[in-house]
């Protein structure tokens, strides 16, 4: 059990104070699939964007825990699930490589402007035919005397119509297995690069999606994240931090949403008694609440080994797994709880189903999950 100190607690409570405000109108934004500038300069003003980056670059210098902790009070404060999905996709897709991995050149160039949010990050890694099996990549960069020349096609990149820069993973070794790909910082307006236009989908509406086309795009030699060939591992650190991040996320969102059919159970009578009374409700509220705790645990004790420097690649593939599984059973008993007001849009319980779909298929899917932990258990 985790003891929160009262710095880590006051910085939560600080953005906490910001998702009143994130809420206005974010039922229409879901029903207009639109992204808000206006509720990202709120994101922006809130700090949360500055969190795990250091203070010379306008960051508060946190590490992975208390960030965790912070966008656990986001989840659950916040209704709006896209904004949040963008907000934690912006935060780990190029200021964490970068910070990481980056040269200073690069650090000075783009992190400020990711710290205080003026630049929006976004990381094109998924292809029409490679999306889990990030190996099979047909995406290649070429250097050509002091620039990468990129060719290929990205799927599936949040932020896309929107981001300002991108952290692209593409093959610079034929055959080179992991060591054959590397990562490159490619910003919006370079020539030969195309972002496509807005792709409609089921949920995380307010957070947008496009494609993404190079075409022998040409980017400075510098824009290399780390040496050539070390994409693979770069790729292996961010998956676990957007793990991490993404679904801690999705534990505020399942407390909020576990307190809410509580609630509802309590006061709403059907039949002379409060329906909390009936035991097919009680027990649908009793498997909210151990999936929830079993989340919240898992993630956090990964973190906590992951800082620690402990090799946690089937923990991370458990937690994503657990989380994303309980978000969308959770998601499924709230709207179940509630009847026909459950299925009705202004309550935002049947954005919440949709939207938890999307966990168990980003971030490699369930299925792709249990057949890593199957192979590190010999299977």
């Amino acid at each position: 059990m985790i003891r929160w100190s009262e710095d880590q607690q006051a910085l939560r409570a600080g953005v906490v104070a910001w998702c009143a405000a994130l809420n206005e109108g974010h039922l229409a934004r879901d029903a207009a699939a639109t992204f808000d500038p206006d509720a990202w300069k709120l994101v922006r003003e809130s700090g949360v964007l500055g969190l795990p980056y250091g203070r010379r670059w306008g960051g508060l210098e946190q590490d992975l825990l208390t960030t965790m902790y912070v966008l656990e009070g986001l989840g659950h404060g916040c209704r709006d699930g896209g904004l949040a999905f963008s907000v934690t996709t912006h935060l780990v897709s190029v200021g964490v490589p970068v910070q990481r991995f980056g040269s200073a050149e690069l650090r000075e160039r783009y992190l400020p402007g990711l710290v205080d949010g003026a630049t929006i990050g976004a990381h094109a890694i998924s292809e029409p035919d490679a999306g889990s099996d990030a190996l099979r990549m047909r995406t290649s960069a070429r250097r050509d005397g002091d620039r990468w020349i990129l060719h290929g096609s990205k799927a599936f990149v949040s932020n896309g119509p929107v981001a300002d820069v991108f952290t692209v993973y593409a093959r610079t070794r034929a055959g080179g297995g992991p060591l054959g790909i590397s990562a490159f910082v490619v910003e919006r307006g370079t020539p030969g690069l195309t972002v496509g236009p807005p792709v409609a989908k089921m949920g995380l509406r307010t957070s947008p999606m496009a494609e993404l086309f190079l075409d022998e795009c040409a980017v400075p030699a510098g824009n290399l994240i780390g040496r050539p060939g070390a994409g693979f591992l770069i790729l292996d650190h961010v998956m676990k931090w957007e793990i991490l991040c993404s679904f801690i996320v999705n534990v505020g969102e399942m407390q909020r949403r576990f307190e809410r059919c509580l609630e509802y159970a309590r006061t709403r009578e059907q039949f002379g008694s409060p329906i909390g009374a009936f035991q097919a409700v009680s027990h649908r509220i009793v498997d909210m609440k151990v999936r929830l705790e079993t989340a919240r645990r898992w993630l956090y004790d990964t973190a906590a080994r992951l800082q620690a420097g402990e090799n946690v690649t089937v923990d991370v593939a458990i937690g994503k797994l657990l989380a994303s599984e309980a978000n969308l059973a959770s998601a499924l008993a709230a709207v179940h709880l509630h009847g026909g007001n459950g299925y009705m849009a202004e309550f935002g319980l049947e954005a919440d189903l949709r939207n938890a779909v999307a966990g168990t298929i980003y971030s490699g899917t369930s299925d792709i999950q249990r057949n890593r932990i199957a192979a590190m258990l010999g299977l």
